[in-house]
């Protein structure tokens, strides 16, 4: 097979598979480890941006697009519209008990408002940045990385992305994921 190669392209495939797996152990490390800040996590995930999926293209130029707010990671879609990723802290717990389920903490509640005042703010200052900025804000949607199953042992880790995933379908704009979620998506990408 290799020989067949002569433009080196399998050789180029499988360095950067090699370069996304070490990507994805470094980010496990930070996102496992207790100490880790937002700033730990945002300095890794933005070199590793590939990790959000095909349906991004580049990141956007500026993350202050609105006065006063600074999102974490704005993504740009093939069309031009934006997503926002917003993170939190990984060594949180992310579910509660609560009346013999279990239901998001205070934690995943700020995220998700703070993500949506965000979003009211790209909404209300559409015009302005998409002549300043190129950005088609009007509908942009955000994702909120929050939380890791390993710091949050009492609870399995089934059940944590079963509420995030119920929680989920009452949000149109907004996604909550655990860091774990996103990292075992990445991972099976790497698949064949």
């Amino acid at each position: 097979m290799l020989a067949a190669d002569e433009d080196g392209s399998i050789l180029l495939q499988a360095a950067e598979l090699r370069r996304r797996q070490a990507g994805i152990d470094a980010l496990h490390k930070i996102v496992e480890n207790p100490d880790s800040s937002e700033w730990d996590i945002h300095a890794e995930l933005s070199k590793q941006l590939w990790i959000f999926g095909g349906k991004f293209i580049d990141e956007a130029p500026h993350r202050r697009l609105v006065p006063g707010d600074e999102v974490d990671i704005p993504l740009l879609r093939p069309d031009g519209s934006l997503h926002i990723v917003e993170l939190k802290r990984a060594n949180v717990h992310v579910v509660k008990p609560y009346r013999g389920a279990h239901m998001p903490t205070d934690h995943v509640h700020s995220g998700i408002s703070q993500a949506a005042n965000y979003l009211v703010g790209l909404d209300e200052n559409r015009e302005r940045i998409l002549a300043e900025f190129e950005i088609d804000s009007r509908r942009a949607s955000a994702m909120l990385l929050v939380g890791h199953p390993k710091h949050q042992p009492d609870v399995d880790e089934q059940l944590i992305n079963e509420v995030l995933r119920t929680h989920n379908a009452h949000l149109s704009r907004i996604e909550v994921l655990t860091y774990k979620e996103l990292l075992d998506a990445a991972e099976r990408s790497l698949k064949p």
